[in-house]
């Protein structure tokens, strides 16, 4: 069983090997990543910000399907344009699932969300609140989960990009404030909510668990122990595997979710594929 200190020392000849030996994730059928990003990071080159690169690596790590969603979004005004060449860029990959960006923040959403799920046929958005500048308080987030709902998408909320001590001095962006969803997901239980890059914490975690169709990811879950805590503090089916790549190391993603040995297969496989296979296919009216 791979730990840290094996990360620390194979991360160097994987990177030149192109491979990573994770053992727990060759035990299932196939990963579902439902944390990946796309293109350039505005505030610095990654290693694996080609889309070739980083299908390679992720292939190498045993995924079989990533959620692929465009750095773009954070900041580029034209969306639809955005979303134009992320569905291009994922067209010849059929075990890329394209993920839509939504700024609502923008007057021309509606028509970018249409778009979406119409021209591109978009199963999953991806909204950025904090870098966008709205709450999750504002009527158009409201709107949006109506939306949604009748369109049967599912919405990503991403908690965060990065730690505040590597951000930019001058783009300082605080973690999206999840809070809201106690009160609005009560008014629409059945749209699917996934939270990316979130480090929450009881009470809210148990509270955000007890509504339905919320949806956890894996990506910035930070010890040992904290995937299989997360796994069992939330409904059975409820943690979707998301390694937040390529802004993250893939393999770090892959080796926070087994390292602890606390999780036995059935509950590997669930993370690793089942769960995110499920939500998918899920449609919003059940």
């Amino acid at each position: 069983m791979l730990n840290r200190r094996h990360l620390l020392k194979l991360t160097g000849v994987a990177a030149a090997a192109g491979t990573f030996p994770v053992s727990a994730a060759e035990r299932v059928e196939g990963v579902i990543d439902t944390n990946v990003s796309l293109f350039a990071w505005p505030f610095r080159r990654l290693p694996l910000d080609s889309t070739t690169k980083l299908m390679q690596k992720l292939r190498s790590l045993n995924v079989s399907q990533v959620w692929a969603g465009s750095f773009e979004g954070l900041l580029h005004r034209d969306i639809a344009a955005v979303n134009q060449r992320l569905a291009a860029e994922c067209r010849p990959h059929a075990d890329m699932v394209p993920v839509g960006s939504i700024n609502l923040a923008l007057p021309g959403w509606p028509d970018d969300l249409q778009r979406c799920a119409g021209e591109h046929q978009m199963k999953v958005i991806r909204l950025h609140p904090n870098y966008h500048g709205y709450t999750l308080l504002d009527t158009e987030f409201t709107e949006l989960l109506q939306l949604a709902q009748d369109a049967s998408l599912i919405v990503q909320i991403v908690v965060a990009m990065e730690d505040g001590r590597t951000q930019h001095p001058q783009l300082q962006v605080p973690d999206t404030d999840v809070q809201p969803l106690l009160t609005l997901k009560k008014k629409y239980p059945n749209v699917r909510i996934q939270l990316l890059n979130h480090r929450l914490r009881s009470p809210l975690l148990t509270q955000l668990a007890g509504l339905p169709n919320i949806y956890f990811d894996t990506a910035r879950v930070d010890g040992t122990d904290a995937v299989p805590q997360l796994v069992k503090a939330v409904p059975k089916g409820r943690v979707l595997y998301g390694s937040h790549a390529p802004l993250l190391i893939p393999e770090a993603a892959m080796i926070r979710v087994h390292e602890s040995g606390r999780l036995v297969d059935e509950q590997l496989r669930a993370v690793y594929t089942d769960n995110a296979s499920n939500v998918l296919l899920k449609r919003a009216s059940v």
